[in-house]
């Protein structure tokens, strides 16, 4: 009888296990296909990216569809960080392709995971923003700064405890380090951008008057 028992326990922990190692390698290949369409997003190359999150998106149901009868496991931690990274990308990708952002029912991950991804999406909001003043496209960048002073002032609601929000806090705090500092770049590249338009109107006034 005991014999029976024990099998059995060790027959489920051997399922627990498998369900286990391919839910870390997807989890792990979601992060990897996110980070790669990242790539691609910050070269403009929107198709590469779109695919690639497309991939992500697949792997994210099979890792969905191998845990479902594993809810611990779903729970452990694994899951929601490819659920972050995932938000994330596909945040970015909709907010340089002009789309609409995604909410948590369409990347169908749980809604603190999309809190803590739009908290991660600040550093690559600001990484654009120093791409665009390095082109000079500075009214641009002023838009993606109001975008980001927006998720900034949206996440700041969430005053729950950390076991809750499983560390929103502290990326709300970085964000708004990172507001603050893409502000004041921004702020730089207007004001050399006018003073290099005076100087040049000035040296044009000058050239004529010879």
């Amino acid at each position: 009888m005991i014999k029976s028992i024990i099998e059995q326990i060790r027959e489920e922990l051997q399922e627990k296990d498998r369900a286990r190692e391919q839910g870390i390698i997807l989890s792990r290949e979601i992060v990897r296909n996110c980070r790669v369409a990242m790539q691609h997003v910050h070269k403009t190359e929107l198709e590469k990216a779109r695919s690639m999150i497309q991939t992500a998106k697949e792997n994210m149901e099979k890792m969905i569809s191998v845990l479902e009868t594993q809810p611990d496991l779903y729970y452990s931690g694994f899951v929601e960080h490819a659920q972050q990274e995932f938000t994330e990308c596909s945040v970015i990708y909709s907010l340089v392709s002009e789309k609409s952002i995604p909410k948590p029912s369409e990347l169908k991950v749980e809604p603190v995971a999309y809190l803590n991804g739009l908290g991660d999406a600040g550093g690559e909001i600001k990484r654009h923003i120093l791409d665009l003043i390095r082109q000079g496209m500075l009214e641009e960048g002023e838009r993606y700064l109001s975008t980001m002073e927006e998720l900034y002032m949206g996440l700041m609601v969430f005053d729950y405890p950390d076991a809750m929000t499983h560390g929103l806090r502290a990326k709300t705090d970085r964000l708004r380090l990172l507001l603050e500092i893409s502000r004041g770049e921004l702020t730089a590249a207007v004001r050399q951008q006018k003073l290099e338009m005076a100087m040049k109107a000035l040296e044009t006034e000058f050239l004529s008057r010879k």
